[in-house]
């Protein structure tokens, strides 16, 4: 191939390549005599240069030559911008590599047991998180470890009653693993993240599972209040009378609640709402549920995520791997993070706090199913007609109503009933499990200690009656009345149920008219297991009669903007 013929005229406009270092001198030339120089182009090589930003800006050459080149000025601008832009390339690098150490530091976190939280092992058998070494490798090699159900979670989805927590607030039964202290210490740290925390509180027992120090958990963060199982009070109660005696109590403790939901997991009613009310929070991507243990958090975001699913694929894919429900108190034994929001945002599901003034502290592991309602609250009065009551205690309601009677409660509590008007009224609410008898006070202490663990359960059996710590813990109660034709108030027994006392029973008659002498106050007293905590509180105002004496109190301007608003 013949070499190109290139004029010296034309190399001017072969810009930007030019020869670096290199000057020609043509003195005494004419374009024409230029004509006479030839050049050779060969074959262009692929030249990699390395340089360091400090070099790009200081060895940059300007363009243009003569009438056209840069100015100082507009080189030491063109330097500046360049400067500008690599330090903020820099920046954003360093901000994506934080980024990558902080998923890493998350990855790396011990594989844990999809259904409670525990660390996932080999090693013991009956301890929670155990998995045969065969599906450990297999899982571990397909790295799906985090899909992974521990034994324990098997056979609590099977129904049996395996514990796992001790120490103060655990449970008695079965093996302890983990104390309540160690699963409280868990917890401690969530309060100085920056999350959205929902707080679940068990209509059934308000008192005994409303954390009374939830700051400790909380933070300063802001609190949706979910109120459960109310699926589990009595026909035609009106909901917005418990919503406004749920915010009413909720006030008192002074908490930033931004809003509370009547739910219940069962038939998913109020599910929608407490989605509603997150979603608004979009900039918070951490979501902690909180409660006490077996209030019901593990089966509320099962429904939670059966409800999103519907719009959020994400959540729909995290139904597969959901969190074990089951009637054993300390289920969760970890946090369990669940990916359940299409922008990214996570829901932890964490341990219950483990209480040790409830009920379901100081009874045997195999008892704990009596203390869950399964099935609609039912009041059930004293006296009242439908009572099969000896006649020799038929023959004293009639005449004295009930003072001077005991009432049973299971073997968990009893009601020394000392001053009361004759047609007074204590209508109980709780279990069907514990049944409950009445006997005269000077006979108590015998019918107690004869039939505990028979007649009288929880405990169950004699075996269980003669290890039973008794009801050490005796507390008077005298409660003034106002308005005889309505509840005065509710006792409520932590990890029970409550009873309310209502001072004039029109359907109860008697022979003799009110005493002058228990007239405006009326005297118990109340005797439980040492730890067991017993609360004096306003009626709730369930049932249809509940709707027709609650009164809403009347608002500042100042309370109704502070006041959280109720949603069912």
């Amino acid at each position: 191939m013949a070499p190109k013929l290139l004029a010296l005229s034309s190399l001017s406009s072969i810009s930007p390549f030019r020869l670096p270092n290199c000057h020609i001198s043509t003195p005494n030339c004419t374009p024409s005599k230029l004509n006479i120089f030839k050049f050779h182009t060969p074959k262009p090589n692929l030249i990699l240069c390395k340089f360091t930003e400090s070099q790009a800006v200081s060895e940059s050459e300007p363009e243009g030559y003569g009438a056209a080149a840069p100015t100082r000025g507009d080189i030491y601008l063109q330097r500046q911008q360049a400067v500008a832009a690599s330090s903020t390339v820099l920046a954003t690098t360093k901000k994506k590599k934080k980024k990558k150490d902080k998923i890493f530091k998350v990855s790396n976190l011990a594989p844990c047991c999809y259904g409670c939280g525990a660390p996932l092992h080999t090693s013991e058998v009956d301890a929670p998180g155990y998995v045969d070494q065969e599906t450990y490798d297999l899982k571990k090699k397909h790295h799906q470890l985090r899909k992974v159900l521990c034994g324990r979670c098997r056979l609590l989805s099977h129904g049996h009653m395996i514990t796992a927590v001790g120490g103060n607030g655990g449970y008695s039964g079965g093996k302890q693993f983990v104390t309540a202290e160690e699963l409280r210490e868990k917890l401690s740290h969530l309060r100085n993240e920056k999350a959205l925390i929902v707080k679940l509180v068990d209509i059934v027992d308000f008192n005994g599972s409303f954390l009374a120090r939830v700051r400790d958990l909380a933070g300063a963060n802001p609190i949706i209040l979910v109120i459960t199982k109310v699926d589990l009070l009595p026909k035609e109660t009106d909901l917005n009378c418990v919503g406004d005696w749920v915010v009413e109590a909720t006030m008192k403790k002074k908490l930033n609640v931004l809003s509370v939901h009547l739910t219940s997991s069962k038939s998913l009613v109020g599910i929608a709402g407490v989605v509603s009310e997150i979603q608004k929070e979009k900039k918070v991507m951490l979501l902690n549920f909180q409660g006490s243990a077996n209030v019901g958090k593990s089966a509320f975001i099962n429904a939670l995520l059966n409800t999103m699913s519907y719009n959020d694929p994400v959540a729909a894919t995290a139904r597969k791997y959901k969190p074990i429900q089951s009637a054993v108190p300390g289920t969760t034994l970890g946090p369990i993070p669940i990916d359940a929001f299409l922008g990214g945002g996570k829901v932890y599901d964490t341990p219950g706090v483990h209480l040790h003034h409830r009920q379901a502290a100081v009874i045997h592991a195999e008892d704990l199913p009596t203390l869950a309602p399964q099935s609609r609250l039912r009041g059930q009065a004293f006296p009242s007609s439908g009572l099969n009551l000896e006649s020799l205690i038929a023959d004293r309601v009639r005449s004295s109503g009930l003072s001077g009677l005991s009432i049973f409660w299971g073997g968990l509590v009893r009601i020394d009933v000392l001053k009361v008007l004759p047609e007074t009224c204590l209508t109980f609410y709780g279990p069907k499990a514990l049944q409950l008898h009445m006997v005269p006070t000077e006979e108590a202490d015998e019918f107690y200690q004869k039939e505990l663990g028979i007649l009288l359960t929880p405990p169950t059996g004699k075996e269980k009656a003669d290890g039973w710590m008794g009801l050490e813990t005796k507390r008077q109660l005298q409660i003034k009345y106002e308005d005889i034709e309505r509840p005065t108030c509710d006792v409520a027994i932590s990890g029970l149920g409550w009873f309310s006392v209502i001072p004039v029973n029109k359907s109860v008659g008697t022979s003799d008219p009110i005493s002058e002498v228990t007239a405006g106050e009326l005297t118990f007293a109340v005797h439980v297991p040492k730890p067991v905590e017993i609360f004096v509180r306003p009626p709730l105002p369930i049932g249809k009669a509940g709707g027709q004496w609650y009164d809403y109190r009347e608002l500042t301007e100042e309370e109704s903007e502070v006041r959280p608003k109720w949603f069912f």
